[in-house]
């Protein structure tokens, strides 16, 4: 047992050292992996492989340890979780955020038997610890989409009315950068400087939806595909895709006040076993302390935990309507 601590907590501050050295140094190449990852996706979607120059651009950086980085260049799942945390706002490279979940995991898993002295309440500490960064980042990834939402069917009247006025579309997009709020300004100005910067509009449309997966950003760019191969009045299209995204949030708006009584119930049924357990633990500590120590204990706490989750997701499918 002593061995073994004695190896985690050399693991854990090898680790911590790492992580150090990666916050130290890994702005600059982060940058630079910013600049080129609209090269990236244009010379990607074009087809053909492109000349050795181009691969080495096309190349991100997804870590600032060189031999890190390249075994996650060579991981299909490091590329979804770049995007998982750009479409969260986050600056992040994926290295640092894989280092973050094993100094927490790690860490939990070494302090936690100095309260608990069990192996499975360390372990779920430790999954849980692990888990932790990538849950913030889903947190925030789902605050910049509901917070992307709600100004989106501003820009699209925006860009209907200076196309009515005369602008070009591009002058439109230039102006949604200047009049809207952020997460919409800067995902549409990443839109208008792809495209000044000599990538196709189509290519650019089509970022956009990989960016922003949200179904009407879908609609919206599929629209001005349509339009741009079929022609037609591209302000009155604006308008009614404006008019039927406002549509889908005023009926959204009435499901939530129709469901808003099975998610409250839906969230003190989620609460209540572990509120239960720290409420008991502070009035009578014996009743719910044999949990602890007795050798069945974890297991049947592990077994609760587990159901407990399983039951969270039904119960949080069942109330969370999509429209």
């Amino acid at each position: 047992m002593e061995l073994g601590l004695a190896i985690l907590t050399f693991a854990l501050v090898a680790v911590i050292l790492v992580l150090i050295m990666v916050l130290a140094g890994g702005r600059d190449k982060n940058v630079i992996g910013r600049r080129l990852e609209a090269i990236d996706r244009g010379v990607g979607r074009g087809g053909g492989g492109g000349s050795p120059q181009l691969k080495l651009l096309r190349d991100e950086v997804m870590s600032s340890m060189p031999h890190f980085n390249r075994f996650l260049l060579r991981a299909s799942w490091a590329g979804r979780l770049r995007r998982f945390t750009a479409q969260a706002g986050m600056n992040v490279l994926p290295g640092k955020l894989i280092l973050w979940s094993a100094v927490l995991g790690l860490g939990l898993f070494v302090i936690v038997p100095y309260f608990y002295p069990n192996q499975i309440v360390a372990g779920a500490a430790a999954l849980l610890g692990a888990l932790g960064p990538t849950a913030y980042v889903a947190f925030k990834r789902t605050a910049r989409m509901r917070a992307f939402e709600k100004t989106f069917p501003e820009a699209v009247d925006l860009l209907g009315r200076a196309v009515r006025a005369g602008h070009a579309f591009t002058t439109g997009l230039e102006m949604v950068t200047t009049e809207l709020p952020d997460p919409v300004a800067g995902e549409f100005k990443t839109v208008f400087d792809e495209q000044s910067f000599g990538l196709p509009l189509r290519d650019a449309l089509t970022n956009l939806a990989e960016r922003v997966p949200i179904v009407d950003v879908r609609f919206f760019v599929t629209a001005l595909l349509i339009h741009k191969e079929t022609g037609g009045n591209l302000a009155a299209i604006l308008d009614d895709l404006s008019s039927v995204i406002r549509d889908r949030f005023k009926l959204l708006r009435d499901v939530r006040v129709r469901t808003a009584q099975g998610r409250l119930t839906a969230g003190i049924l989620i609460a209540l076993p572990p509120s239960m357990i720290l409420l008991m633990r502070t009035i009578n500590p014996d009743y719910v302390n044999v949990l602890f120590t007795d050798p069945m204990g974890p297991y049947m706490l592990g077994a609760a935990a587990l159901l407990q989750i399983l039951g969270s997701i039904v119960l949080w499918k069942v109330v969370n309507i999509q429209v």
